[in-house]
């Protein structure tokens, strides 16, 4: 977690409106049993974005006034009227746990809740706004059982289209709101857009749900899809170990996601209980030399005759580097540099070691990545993605944009798209969650 007063100049979380909401919210009239009206949220109800005392302190000497956020929630007033209003979803980017979740839950709410009936979801990201066949109609019947499977019913794609097209397409649809469902890449789509609206003066709110399995936007303390990732993995790894214990010197390494951000293998790590090595982004690592893997590995196999490493995908990049000639300076569609196979490298490393060396290894090699991104998610991620579809409806109904909904400090809020992807969370190597993984692992605290 990053604490805000890391950054220059002192963070701005306000929120962007079409205009003065006026129209009351249908919830208006919901009374439960005992005549219990909805509890409405203000826009003057805000938490702050560190509860840490000192850094209060620091801030309130420094800057005199303390950031905070605006809590997401159902607002009495809403700025569309329901009746004419229409609905646009995509998602965006790598297949994610949840996304149908998310899906399901906007259509659930926008019908439900605001008796929406205009709901389009574009397939296949942002193509969807710039090809009329890549388009359907969303229902409460057709999204009902979508939660149950994986993927994405709309499906994804990487990459930018053009965005006079893409609100070309808008305005011709009549839309009013566009649900944007994906990770950093996808929102700076969505900053284009926003600037292409505004450019021609129109009253379009653009909502992002964020959706990265790293888990790495900053100002979020969980993006859905995470703890299904990590709990999917656990599964491997507690495979790679009994394959390591069921042979002689046996090696279990298994390769996870995380392009720049080690979260997934730190968790996954912690809670299968029985990883040796876990090697993360966020921490160089070395081969060779008496302190380096491949020694640290060969005495690990002297004493225990087994062992389990786990590596993140980003990990140990600049290792693969020049390796065998091996070079790459090529992005995906998203702007991403492409990441070269840290795990097959590996793979290779160790057995060339341990031939070198004259001893029979057997290693298995496990990357379980698309099947990770593919499954369903897990109960608490899917109770997670619904808390996260509803708020983003209610934040959209009320003329809100520009925002996305995200976890902080426990509790739904919005944050300006472009303060959530100006940087990216990292596992701090001196923070807590990596001393727990150097506890559980035993690892040392550098292979150099």
């Amino acid at each position: 977690m990053v604490a805000y007063t890391d950054f220059s100049p002192h963070p701005d979380f306000s929120i962007e409106t079409l205009g003065p909401s006026y129209i009351e919210s249908p919830l208006v009239a919901y009374r439960d049993q005992q005549g219990r009206a909805v509890p409405f949220v203000q826009d003057t109800d805000r938490i702050l974005v560190s509860h840490h005392l000192a850094e209060v302190r620091r801030t309130i000497e420094h800057h005199g006034t303390l950031p905070s956020m605006e809590l997401a929630g159902p607002r009495r007033h809403i700025f569309f009227e329901p009746s004419i209003t229409t609905i646009g979803v995509l998602t965006c980017g790598g297949l994610c746990p949840g996304l149908n979740n998310v899906i399901r839950s906007i259509v659930m709410a926008a019908t439900h809740h605001y008796k929406i009936s205009r709901i389009y979801g574009f397939q296949y990201g942002f193509s969807g706004l710039v090809d009329d066949d890549l388009r359907m109609r969303l229902t409460p019947d057709i999204v009902s059982e979508i939660h149950l499977r994986g993927g994405s019913i709309l499906a994804s794609s990487r990459g930018q289209q053009d965005p006079g097209r893409m609100v070309d397409q808008l305005e011709n649809l009549g839309i009013n709101i566009l649900f944007v469902i994906g990770g950093d890449g996808s929102m700076r789509g969505a900053l284009s857009l926003i600037a292409e609206i505004k450019r021609r003066g129109l009253k379009i709110s653009i909502v992002g749900i964020p959706k990265t399995i790293d888990n790495d936007l900053r100002y979020i303390d969980l993006s859905f899809g995470y703890t299904s990732a990590y709990s999917k993995a656990v599964e491997a790894i507690e495979c790679a170990h009994r394959e390591a214990q069921g042979a002689a010197n046996g090696i279990g390494l298994v390769k996870l996601m995380g392009r720049h951000s080690g979260f997934i293998t730190c968790a996954a790590t912690l809670a299968a209980g029985c990883v040796n090595y876990s090697l993360i982004p966020e921490v160089p690592f070395k081969l060779e030399g008496e302190r380096g893997l491949l020694q640290t590995l060969k005495k690990r196999l002297l004493t225990r005759n087994h062992a389990v490493i786990v590596v993140a995908e980003g990990a140990g990049q600049e290792l693969v580097e020049g390796a065998d000639g091996v070079h790459t300076g090529d992005t995906d569609a998203s702007g991403n540099r492409k990441l070269l196979d840290i795990g097959t490298h590996l793979a290779n490393q160790i057995k060339d070691y341990f031939k070198s060396e004259k001893t029979e290894i057997n290693l298995k090699y496990i990357d379980p990545s698309y099947i990770i991104r593919s499954i369903p998610a897990c109960p608490a991620d899917a109770i997670f993605c619904s808390n996260l579809g509803l708020n983003a409806v209610h934040a959209a109904m009320s003329g809100k944009t520009s925002l996305l909904i995200g976890q902080w400090q426990n509790r739904l809020v919005h944050i300006p798209i472009y303060q959530a992807i100006a940087e990216r969370n990292c596992v701090d190597t001196t923070g807590a969650l990596w001393l727990s993984v150097l506890e559980s692992t035993g690892q040392p605290l550098a292979f150099q």
